[in-house]
Formats: structure tokens, C-alpha cells, sequence
């Protein structure tokens, strides 16, 4: 297997020019919701927990946050199938998922439906049990989910905790318990 060449290592070789596109776009979808909101009041800031005696994060740290997010993902997002390079689909697919649960638990807490917010976060959490979403696709599309509710550093944080999480089961709980129960006598 040492002449092919495989899909994970066809990832890191994506051109510049996809990578520099891909993350331009995610850079103008943020400025353009930086400038709604600069036009609508100013850019918002955001307080820890909700709690007005924490330190409150402003929402143009996006313009830092996504742009970085979107490179680093971009190293996995395009592979080369027949000549050409498109988009990999896990990779959207991974994306898209993680985005629509961003979504969910944002509209969820702008209807002021905190139940339902809880309960996708935890189903969240659950899910980084069952799937490896310690891939930066995942945070990138939950982050972008949230970005126009929350801004974007305050995701970023909330999914790097439940990356964490899924990549200590993962890495860790999991190859243990694995050799534990191989251990096992039949």
C-alpha cells in the first residue's frame, strides 16, 4: 500500500486557491453579519454564562475565529476524485449536521425555549459518545450555527468542550475499555 494514495493523505495537498476561497467565504459570510450588526445597534457582546457579572465577549472576535476555523478545516474539506477536486462529502456532511445542531439549540434559545436548548446541548454531549465529532469539520459547522446568535467565540468554546470530551471517549475510554474486555475470559 506504500505507492497509493489515499483519501486522508490526499486532504493535506488541497490547492491554495480552494482552501484561500473556502475561507474567504466563511470570512465575507462573518463580515457581512459583523456589518448587519454594526448597522443595526453595534456588535454585540455577549456575556459568559449569561451572567452579567462575567466578562462579556464581543461578537467581532468572528472576524478572528471563523476565518481560522475555516482554513484549518479546509486542509480536509476538498479531495481529488477523478482528476478533479470537489468537495468531500463526509467532510459536508459532517459540516452540515454539526451546523444544523448550532442551529437548532440558537433558534431554540432566541425563542427563549432554554428546555429545548438543554436538551439538544445534552443530546450533543451524548452524541460525542456514539460519533468522533473531535473533527474540526464538526466545530466549524457548530460554531456557524450559532455564530449569528452567540457571535462566534463563545461556540468555539462550548464545541472545543465537547470535542474535548468526544476525543478523551474516543482516544482514551473506549481503546481501554476495548483491552478490558478482550482481557475477558470467553
Amino acid at each position: 500500500m506504500h505507492g497509493r494514495t489515499t483519501p486522508d493523505r490526499l486532504h493535506a495537498r488541497a490547492p491554495a486557491a480552494l482552501r484561500i476561497g473556502f475561507t474567504a467565504l466563511i470570512a465575507l459570510a462573518e463580515a457581512a453579519h459583523l456589518g448587519w450588526e454594526h448597522l443595526h445597534g453595534g456588535i454585540i457582546s455577549h456575556h459568559l454564562l449569561a451572567d452579567p457579572t462575567m466578562p462579556a465577549i464581543w461578537n467581532g472576535w468572528g472576524l478572528v475565529v471563523l476565518p481560522v476555523l475555516a482554513w484549518i478545516a479546509s486542509s480536509r474539506a476538498f479531495q481529488r476524485t477523478e482528476g478533479a477536486w470537489r468537495l468531500h462529502r463526509p467532510f459536508a456532511l459532517r459540516l452540515l449536521s454539526a451546523l444544523l445542531a448550532g442551529l437548532a439549540l440558537s433558534v431554540a434559545f432566541s425563542f427563549g425555549r432554554e428546555d429545548i436548548a438543554g436538551m439538544v446541548l445534552v443530546g450533543l454531549l451524548l452524541s460525542a459518545l456514539a460519533v468522533r465529532v473531535n473533527r474540526i469539520e464538526y466545530l466549524l459547522g457548530f460554531v456557524l450555527g450559532m455564530a449569528f446568535t452567540f457571535g462566534a467565540l463563545l461556540p468555539t468554546l462550548i464545541g472545543g468542550c465537547i470535542a474535548l470530551l468526544s476525543a478523551a471517549v474516543w482516544l482514551g475510554l473506549w481503546p481501554l475499555l476495548g483491552r478490558a474486555l478482550r482481557k475477558v475470559p470467553a
